[in-house]
């Protein structure tokens, strides 16, 4: 019996290793990483945050170097991710403690807040961006343009990068100004209203920078459009309806 290895043998070795390697690029850079805290550039993640509030424009600049480097739009560290979610966690926590959940009860919200609120409503928020984006923003039909589609693990970071000023403002604010909203008068309606509508014009604008930012999409003011209606929405509010107040009371009873 010959104690060299078979063709039969490489080759089975070969196709299972071709296979292994195969389906590890088929699971996305971002999720193989989600464990590895490590790896992950902290101090990047909290440098986009900050500037996310005070220059967003300049968080979408990097993606062009991003491309470069990495032949891709989306981020490929989940350290951004993963502080969030975090943050969420931690939120979570605070409001429990304030209106007495209790231990279930706290786990409960940090379950929502972060696998309902962040992951869930992002996730088909991307998806229907990244649908639209691709179906009619995007100007591949030059004769002579390189064809280029938006991911959807981009379209999950602008939600991402969109969300975090929608968490200081409803998850982190918000938690500060609870004795005023909590209160039955026309300025805890005004103030919590406003506190609503600047946190969903915030992600508007900012899901408009994201894609306003790839260099190969047009019209991408569309995303601007659904200002017009917060507008009319938020005024119509202001003649009775507390918004904090009835999104309080749907989250801790």
């Amino acid at each position: 019996m010959s104690l060299l290895p078979t063709s039969n043998t490489y080759a089975s070795s070969f196709d299972g290793s071709r296979r292994q390697r195969r389906s590890s690029r088929s699971v996305p850079l971002i999720i193989r990483r989600i464990f590895r805290f490590p790896q992950m550039d902290f101090e990047f993640a909290l440098w986009q945050m900050g500037y996310l509030i005070i220059a967003p424009r300049r968080v979408y600049r990097n993606i062009y170097y991003h491309k470069q480097t990495k032949n891709q739009w989306a981020r490929d560290d989940p350290a951004f991710l993963v502080l969030l979610a975090s943050l969420l966690c931690v939120s979570a926590v605070a409001w429990g403690l304030v209106y007495g959940l209790g231990m279930i009860g706290i786990l409960r919200a940090m379950l929502f807040m972060v696998f309902v609120d962040f992951l869930l409503v992002g996730s088909l928020v991307a998806t229907f961006s990244w649908f639209v984006t691709n179906r009619f923003l995007t100007h591949n039909h030059m004769a002579h343009a390189v064809d280029q589609n938006v991911e959807w693990a981009y379209a999950f970071d602008v939600h991402c990068n969109s969300f975090f000023p929608v968490f200081l403002i409803l998850y982190l604010l918000q938690f500060f100004f609870m004795p005023l909203l909590q209160r039955s008068n026309w300025i805890s309606l005004f103030v919590g209203n406003t506190m609503y509508f600047t946190s969903i014009i915030w992600y508007i604008y900012g899901t408009f920078l994201g894609f306003n930012a790839l260099p190969f999409l047009v019209h991408t003011e569309l995303f601007l459009y659904p200002i017009v209606i917060c507008v009319i929405l938020y005024i119509a509010s202001l003649f009775g309806l507390n918004i904090s107040q009835s999104v309080l009371s749907i989250y801790f009873g």
